[in-house]
């Protein structure tokens, strides 16, 4: 296998990407571990460890080892790292290439320094960590080195990260651990409260991804959901419909549209005014969402445009992000570190 120097990543709650210069996007699966209890064996890793959750023996785990954006499993962290760098760049104890991780605009420098040892553990020779919003905003075609004001809302699996940037810094930015993840929780709750029914992770983001919505739909569209009956103990199917999950959605949604609300009222006048004209940039999997960008338009009143390829503009931007290397670099000498 052709080894590579330079590897943007995408270190998503939900999902790993892997970016590689002049290559593009050579890896896109779940952040997911499959491990044996008893041997401390890794199993599987991504897609295939995914389909494990919530069926496994009491010998094996299927666990995710990032929650709301940051490392909360340290160790499976660093061995999943090692799995999808040696995939994607190829096996050597020689070759150790350059790595550019993407983090939360709200990380601490705990958790800074966490990822940073994780990706040098698992093979990287020098590691840079870059904000997910700016990051975001470049793989979504945006120009923010112009003194202009872009606004970027980010909605991935752990974290939401909302920043208006402009000369290629961050001005105003929120981050708040309310994204796809708690979307899933959101509507695993409302099954268990409304229709007695209990149900796991995978049925959760099934019914989400199918009937979601954030906005009301023209049409009312239905799903047939199975779980558990929480009063007799046995399996059960039921009906839920679109409006059930804009209920069900309801409180995350209303968190994410204040964050955007809170960090607008942050933002100077005259960037502000750029946005206005411009509309702000949606880019994460939570983009997918039906309606997500009606109901922060209704909330702001600014027009939300969805990116094009929403849930690998992180990933994209990161590998944009390695042609500047040499000016990170120099930045890092003379002790200015925007990127981080």
């Amino acid at each position: 296998m052709a080894f590579s120097s330079e590897v943007g990543i995408d270190l998503g709650t939900a999902n790993v990407l892997v970016y590689i210069k002049n290559k593009g996007i050579v890896l896109n699966e779940p952040a997911v571990v499959a491990v044996n209890n008893d041997t401390d064996e890794i199993l599987a890793v991504g897609e295939e460890a995914r389909q494990m959750l919530g069926r496994t023996p009491g010998n094996i785990v299927a666990l995710k080892p990032l929650s709301d954006g940051v490392i909360s499993d340290y160790d499976i962290t660093e061995r999943m790292l090692k799995y999808f760098i040696a995939k994607t760049c190829g096996r050597s104890r020689f070759f150790r290439p350059k790595i550019m991780v993407c983090v939360p605009s709200g990380v601490t420098e705990v958790e800074k320094r966490a990822v940073r040892e994780a990706a040098t553990q698992a093979g990287g020779k020098d590691v840079y960590l870059m904000e997910e919003p700016v990051a975001a905003a470049i793989g979504a075609g945006l120009d923010i080195s112009k003194p202009d004001g872009v606004m970027v809302i980010d909605i991935g699996g752990g974290t939401t990260d909302i920043a208006v940037i402009s000369l290629g810094g961050i001005v105003a930015s929120a981050s708040v651990k309310m994204a796809g993840d708690k979307f899933d929780e959101a509507i695993i709750k409302y099954m268990r409260k409304v229709h007695k029914l209990y149900i796991g992770e995978r049925t959760g983001e099934d019914l989400k991804k199918n009937i979601g919505t954030a906005f009301p739909r023209e049409e009312s569209i239905t799903m047939e959901c199975r779980g558990r009956d929480l009063i007799t103990g046995l399996p059960k199917t039921v009906m839920v419909t679109s409006e059930e999950m804009l209920k069900a959605l309801e409180e995350p949604l209303h968190t994410i549209c204040e964050s955007v609300h809170s960090v607008l009222e942050k933002t100077p006048p005259e960037l502000a005014a750029d946005i206005s004209n411009s509309g702000i940039m949606l880019t994460g999997g939570g983009a997918y969402l039906y309606g997500i960008d009606k109901r922060i338009e209704a909330r702001t009143g600014i027009t939300v445009h969805i990116a094009e390829d929403p849930s690998s503009c992180v990933a994209i931007g990161t590998g944009k992000a390695l042609n500047e290397l040499e000016k990170i670099e120099n930045n890092k000498l003379n002790k200015r570190e925007p990127y981080l």
